[in-house]
C-alpha cells in the first residue's frame, strides 16, 4: 500500500472508530508503515490509539483506534500466538524464520495477517490475526519436509522473551550514523546510505537525520542487519572517543 493510501486508510479507521464509538484495528503493519502511522499519531489523539504486535519488541504491529477511557470498556488486540512444533524433533530439518513464514504463506494467507515469528530450538512461535488462527492450526502440517503440529498459546511463553548480547563499543561521537557504522561494521558513507534509503528505524520511526543523538532505551533497527538497544554512554577514551553500551538482539 502506498504511503498516501495508508495514511488515508488510517484516518478513515480513526474517524469511523470515533463516530461509531467502538474499537477498530488495522492489519499487521511493517516498520515503514508503522512509521507513517507515527508521523500522524498526534493528529489522532482525539480517538486514542495503541500499538501492539503481541508482545514487547515486535516489528510488525497492529494499530488500535479507540480509547478505553472514552469508550468505557477495553478490547484486546485480535492477535493469536501459534506454536509450530516438529512432531519428531530428532528427525526434523533445521527450520529458520523463512521456512515457517513460507509454509504459512503457502496456505494462501496474506502477509498482512501475519506478525512476527520467533524461532527457538527449531520451533516457531508465530503472531497472527486471530481470524485466521484456526485455519492455520487445521491446515499447516509441514514446514519444509518436516511434519509439524500447530497449537494456540494461551499465554506468552518465557522462552520467546528477547535475548541480548551486551556490548561496549567505541565510537567517534553519539551520532546515529557513527553508531550504526560501528555496530554493523560499515563505513560512515555506507551507514549514511542505510539512513537515506529508509532502512533505519529508531523506536519505530523511520530516520532521515544522520546526526541524531541517541538516548538510553532507544531501539534501533536496520533492515536486513538486525536490531539493538542503545544502553547509554560510558565515558571517554584517552583519545577523546566515546564508549557506548548496547544490547544486541540475538
Amino acid at each position: 500500500m502506498e504511503t498516501n493510501d495508508l495514511i488515508n486508510r488510517i484516518n478513515e479507521l480513526a474517524e469511523k472508530a470515533y463516530s461509531e464509538n467502538r474499537f477498530l484495528f488495522t492489519d499487521f503493519l511493517d516498520m515503514s508503515q508503522l512509521s507513517s502511522f507515527y508521523s500522524i499519531e498526534k493528529d489522532l489523539a482525539y480517538v486514542g490509539t495503541a500499538v501492539s504486535g503481541g508482545t514487547e519488541g515486535c516489528e510488525r504491529c497492529i494499530v488500535r483506534f479507540g480509547s478505553p477511557d472514552n469508550l468505557g470498556y477495553d478490547e484486546s488486540f485480535p492477535i493469536a500466538l501459534l506454536h509450530i512444533c516438529p512432531i519428531q524433533k530428532k528427525f526434523s530439518d533445521t527450520l529458520a524464520h523463512r521456512d515457517f513464514l513460507g509454509s504459512v504463506i503457502g496456505l494462501g494467507i496474506e502477509r498482512t495477517k501475519l506478525g512476527d515469528i520467533i524461532v527457538r530450538d527449531n520451533e516457531g512461535y508465530f503472531f497472527v490475526a486471530d481470524s485466521i488462527s484456526e485455519y492455520i492450526i487445521d491446515n499447516l502440517t509441514k514446514v519444509k519436509h518436516t511434519s509439524v503440529r500447530v497449537s494456540r498459546c494461551e499465554d506468552i511463553p518465557e522462552t520467546i522473551a528477547p535475548k541480548f548480547s551486551e556490548e561496549s563499543i567505541i565510537v567517534s561521537s553519539n551520532r546515529l550514523d557513527a553508531i550504526i557504522a560501528r555496530v554493523y561494521k560499515l563505513s560512515r558513507d555506507q551507514a549514511v546510505s542505510q539512513i537515506s534509503e529508509g532502512k533505519v528505524f529508531l523506536s519505530g520511526r523511520q530516520m532521515t537525520e544522520n546526526a541524531k543523538s541517541l538516548k538510553s532505551g532507544d531501539v534501533i533497527s536496520v533492515r536486513g542487519k538486525g536490531k539493538f538497544i542503545f544502553d547509554g554512554e560510558g565515558g571517554n577514551t584517552k583519545k577523546d572517543k566515546l564508549y557506548i553500551k548496547i544490547k544486541r538482539y540475538i
